[in-house]
């Protein structure tokens, strides 16, 4: 195992692997592979939604409490296991941290899995895991991975052939490390049709899918015949093969098909009733959050929506734990409990899987998990005296909390268990990302021997075909 990983290192492979990406050839069906297995799975969702929580989630501050210590000016680290009280949920026995009532009352609608284990993948990079997380590879590969979304976008298609099949809310790729995540919001080698719409502000997400103010047909059409001539002459045009110059090609069709349809108004959060809009509107994630629930009622495929990495903002607590996790709960939750109780009054629940999940949790202590402990990264004080210190800063991957609703999961149901005392690592039914994708597909009636013949080699939906689904997940 790697351990000494450098962002430029990471970049220059995944850069590699982008332009082999443009220079493969048409993808290969392999012998098993092709959407007629659906036959053999019967399909319990049709519709996919993300909820990323990009930045590392802690457990034992959201999903999986324990016991509380309340801050106090010379108090031990390694007496902190959870900074926020316990409060009750709508199920028996089942208690998340304080601010996360409103979900916690959405809980007899979903399953809530307290055992996903994150890879052990050395030096904790941030993008490495969510690429991971994403793609359900570990990163370089010699080819670029397709995103979970693309490989759902690729094996069922449009729900409505005006909606692209993959949309993705919220990331900005101007901040931070942007260029790592570009790396894994990519369809790669199953060619640009497939990859993800992006609507970085769902405020000004209907910009994304009209012309600019003033600008006539005429204009727009001669704009958009400058773009594929400049395409023509970018890397792609050069080093691209006729196939992915193809997908380019229908992904800008499909993008100028939307821009004139009627589905458009799904983009337009103004047409929404003021109550409703409210009640969402706890900023950019919030709104990405209706704006999705819109989304699917038109028909759309997979939607992510994420409340944004940006190192040492949001979810990233190197410090200031406690105070930033006050501000990110209000954030998430009206709007995904909200979310939850729309799709479920309108019917749309049942064949609609949301996921709440982050690349992994935290801890004070413990950097890595405690079999795999690596580098520290911020220094943490055996005696806190300042309120900075008091919350989770270190990078924790042994015990994480992941939320599941829709689509066939099971409802009021507790999957896996955390230990109550440090380190809070998983001690019962552990579940890694390659039984999370396959449980997806397996709702979706997708074939868990899914894979394309890429540079001779099979290339499946998880390495080398050999995750599961997890059918305790499903009712």
């Amino acid at each position: 195992m790697k351990t000494n990983w450098r962002r430029r290192d990471f970049l220059k492979k995944t850069s590699a692997a982008a332009i082999a990406a443009m220079a493969a050839g048409a993808p290969m069906p392999g012998l098993l592979s092709s959407c007629s297995s659906r036959n053999k799975i019967k399909a319990s969702a049709d519709s996919v939604i993300l909820l990323y929580m990009a930045g590392g989630m802690a457990h034992t501050e959201t999903f999986d409490p324990k016991k509380y210590t309340p801050f106090r000016k010379g108090m031990e680290s390694q007496e902190v296991l959870s900074t926020f009280k316990s409060v009750p949920t709508i199920l028996d026995g089942i208690q998340f941290s304080e601010g996360l009532e409103k979900i916690g009352q959405v809980m007899d609608r979903g399953t809530l899995i307290r055992s996903y284990v994150a890879a052990d993948l050395g030096h904790i990079l941030h993008t490495r895991h969510q690429y991971h997380w994403h793609t359900c590879y570990e990163p370089p590969q010699s080819v670029t991975v397709p995103h979970i979304g693309s490989w759902i976008a690729k094996e069922m298609g449009p729900v409505n052939p005006v909606i692209p099949p993959f949309i993705n809310i919220g990331q900005r790729f101007t901040v931070g490390e942007g260029e790592e995540l570009k790396a894994f919001h990519s369809a790669g080698f199953l060619g640009s049709e497939y990859g993800p719409f992006l609507i970085p502000d769902p405020t000004s997400g209907l910009d994304s899918v009209r012309p600019p103010v003033g600008m006539s047909n005429k204009r727009f059409e001669a704009r958009n015949q400058l773009y594929e001539k400049l395409v023509q002459e970018s890397a792609m045009g050069e080093f691209g093969s006729d196939y992915q110059k193809e997908s380019l090609k229908r992904s800008m069709e499909q993008a100028y098909i939307l821009l004139n349809s009627p589905e458009a108004k799904a983009f337009d959060l103004s047409q929404e009733p003021k109550e409703k809009y409210d009640t969402y509107n706890t900023g950019k994630f919030g709104l990405g959050c209706l704006m999705a629930r819109r989304l699917v009622d038109e028909g759309a495929r997979f939607i992510s929506v994420t409340t944004e990495y940006e190192p040492f903002m949001g979810w990233d607590t190197h410090e200031n734990g406690h105070t930033r996790l006050v501000d990110m709960k209000k954030l998430i939750d009206a709007p995904i409990a909200q979310l939850v109780k729309d799709l479920d009054e309108s019917g749309r629940l049942e064949r609609t899987m949301i996921i709440v999940a982050s690349e992994f949790s935290r801890d004070m202590l413990t950097e890595g998990r405690p079999e795999a402990k690596v580098k520290d990264q911020v220094e943490v004080p055996d005696i806190i005296e300042d309120m900075k210190n008091y919350g989770m800063h270190r990078h924790f991957t042994d015990g994480c909390s992941i939320l599941m609703f829709g689509g066939g999961i099971k409802r009021g149901y507790v999957y896996g268990q955390t230990a109550d005392e440090r380190p809070c690592k998983t001690v019962e039914k552990p579940i890694k990302i390659d039984s999370i994708h396959q449980t997806v597909y397996h709702a979706l009636g997708m074939d868990p021997e899914t894979h394309y013949v890429i540079e001779k080699r099979p290339f499946y939906t998880t390495p080398d075909g050999h995750g599961e689904a997890e059918l305790e997940l499903l009712a």
